[in-house]
């Protein structure tokens, strides 16, 4: 987005200047329209299940600017030639399940011919223009949450060379499919200063936009990091993803392992997730209730996984 004009309209209240997850655009004083569009290419085989995973995915932006969803539009490319159009039909169903399980409505879509399947959806959601959750907004005491585990990235690539159990692939599909909706209901009755969700850049890559946005360094626990099954084994033994090494050189120079880790684990920082995870700034007296809450609520695997510290020599992104 570097080097566009920007917009002056005083009712865009986000648009692209720090990378968040979708625009906010105010229509009238108690009243925004939170707007954003994502497609992925499939994770896995089953297209009902993709068309979970790649809904849950796009809805996860509009739980990260604490709104909620309301309209969705498919976004399809898909290759007719090589493959009957039950498929796209059953990734429709899949979308449309957790469209409905979001409280929001399908209104209609857009399909194009593409040589490889491709999906997503395009959502518009509400919020109220004073409790717009942005990922510029973490400062120095806030603790950091994180609600959902790391590891989707090398687990479904590991899936592909037959290195992952079933019930490690079943834990990675139960996260992939969950939506963010009642992380971000329970998180609505804390002070939120900062979110974001944990997608296609990992950890590394979503944590440095806030903290860049925010002005601030974000002092994690690596120990405490959610992690899901075999994901820590598969990268011991070697496996990776090829997104790993990109996030990697991304986050050069902004990023300090305090400590003697071996290099495969660290590697868990850069592992691009799908339908991950919110990544909150909570005011640090409040951090402790909110994580109660989260489980008390059903929001399971939530942690709590760090701090936000002043911005210093130590840089944007520290693990310890």
């Amino acid at each position: 987005m570097r080097g566009l004009p920007r917009n002056e309209d005083p009712n865009l209240l986000v648009g692209f200047d720090h990378s968040d997850d979708a625009g906010v655009y105010r229509l009238m004083e108690d009243l925004a329209i939170v707007t954003t569009a994502d497609f992925i290419t499939p994770p896995v085989d089953d297209p009902f299940l993709f068309g979970q995973i790649a809904a849950a995915n796009a809805l996860s932006d509009v739980y990260a600017m604490g709104g909620r969803p309301v309209t969705c539009l498919n976004l399809a490319a898909f290759p007719s030639r090589k493959l009957p159009l039950e498929v796209l039909q059953r990734t429709l169903a899949g979308a449309l399940d957790k469209i409905t399980e979001a409280g929001a409505v399908l209104a209609g879509g857009h399909t194009v011919e593409d040589d490889e399947p491709k999906f997503g959806l395009a959502v518009t959601g509400m919020v109220h223009p004073q409790r717009i959750w942005i990922n510029g907004g973490a400062r120095p005491g806030d603790g950091l949450i994180l609600t959902k585990p790391l590891g989707t990235g090398v687990i479904f690539n590991a899936r592909l060379k037959g290195r992952v159990s079933q019930a490690a692939l079943e834990a990675c599909l139960e996260a992939v499919t969950t939506l963010n909706r009642r992380a971000a209901e329970i998180l609505a009755a804390f002070p939120v200063h900062a979110a974001t969700d944990v997608t296609g850049f990992g950890l590394a890559g979503h944590a440095l936009e806030m903290a860049r946005a925010s002005g601030v360094t974000l002092a994690f626990d690596l120990e405490r990091l959610p992690v899901l099954p075999e994901a820590q084994e598969m990268y011991r033994r070697g496996v990776t993803t090829g997104s790993n090494r990109a996030i990697g050189r991304l986050s050069q120079g902004r990023l300090r392992f305090a400590g003697q880790w071996p290099a495969w684990r660290r590697e868990i920082v850069f592992d691009p997730q799908t339908s991950g995870g919110l990544l909150v700034a909570v005011a640090g007296e409040e951090a402790a209730r909110a994580l109660e809450a989260l489980k008390a609520g059903g929001v399971a695997d939530a942690c709590a996984v760090g701090r936000v510290r002043p911005r210093g020599d130590s840089g944007e992104l520290v693990f310890g």
